[in-house]
């Protein structure tokens, strides 16, 4: 991997646990990431249609079936995701057990269903995963003595939302030829439609309220969120995938370290050393 490519993926992981870091310690909620997902639309509007032009995108009526699929996966992984640091589930625990649960669970899948047999190498990276989410999350009987068991669970659904999308997404772009920047902001229109209704209709003024009282966090949100993805696909173009694949996994380690320290959460060393297992974890399954 060249080092303008490994700079590209540092810092696309950096801005993703980022934003992970600015929603939790703003409280999140409905509000926020409906309008953050909204006023992303209008940000990369003129990136989206410059690629559109450049890569003479010709439309067709199976891709808006392909986005809004993924679109509505993308919706329940940002709900849970929300849902998760809102019941009072620590960034250095949500988001490692989130992004690690994702490759893991896209192994499983290709090994039961698609019959793939990994090597040692991924057995192994699948094994150091599940060890270190014990240390990550403490002791694991006392989860439900813990208010934070809630929080444990929707980390988990939401990796299993993020190994259907990563599946889903790898199809569409890959078999359908889909522009990857095109792809994602109609996904990203496909999730607006559905839940701008819905969060008006659980939280009626819950956006209006984000505007006013959070209208920082919003933006933050809508401009790093998708630019952590942009990046990783920069990197992409001209670096294989499964170089760039396990290097953006360190944001699980910068996640850990911002609840840790930032967020004063505590046991710095024990999540450090758990979220740097799952790093290695990832690598593993990647490169096996």
């Amino acid at each position: 991997m060249s080092l303008f490519a490994l700079l590209l993926v540092l810092v696309s992981a950096f801005v993703h646990a980022s934003w992970n870091f600015i929603l939790k310690k703003s409280g999140g909620g409905s509000g926020v990431i409906a309008l953050s997902c909204v006023l992303s639309l209008f940000i990369y509007l003129p990136v989206v249609v410059g690629a559109a032009i450049v890569q003479h995108y010709e439309f067709r009526a199976i891709h808006v079936v392909l986005m809004f699929v993924s679109g509505m996966v993308h919706m329940v992984y940002f709900l849970l995701l929300d849902r998760a640091y809102r019941s009072g589930g620590d960034l250095s625990i949500v988001y490692p057990l989130a992004r690690a649960t994702g490759p893991l669970l896209t192994i499983l899948f290709a090994i039961a269903v698609l019959g793939e047999r990994p090597g040692p190498v991924a057995l192994g990276g699948a094994v150091l995963i599940g060890i270190s989410a014990l240390v990550l999350t403490g002791n694991p009987f006392a989860w439900h003595k813990s208010e934070a068991r809630r929080a444990v669970g929707f980390a988990l659904m939401t990796g299993f939302t993020i190994s259907v999308y990563t599946l889903t997404d790898k199809w569409s772009v890959a078999a359908w030829l889909i522009p990857v920047l095109v792809y994602d902001w109609g996904c990203n229109f496909c999730r607006c439609v559905v839940l701008v209704p819905l969060s008006h209709h659980r939280s009626p003024g819950a956006m209006a309220t984000a505007w006013r009282e959070r209208r920082g966090t919003v933006i933050a949100i809508a401009a790093l969120s998708p630019l952590s993805y942009i990046l990783v696909l920069t990197a992409m173009v001209f670096t294989p995938v499964s170089l760039v694949a396990p290097a953006r996994e360190v944001s699980i380690l910068f996640a850990a370290l911002m609840g840790a320290h930032l967020l004063r959460e505590g046991d710095l060393l024990r999540r450090a050393i758990a979220a740097s297992g799952m790093v290695l974890g990832v690598v593993g399954l990647t490169l096996g």
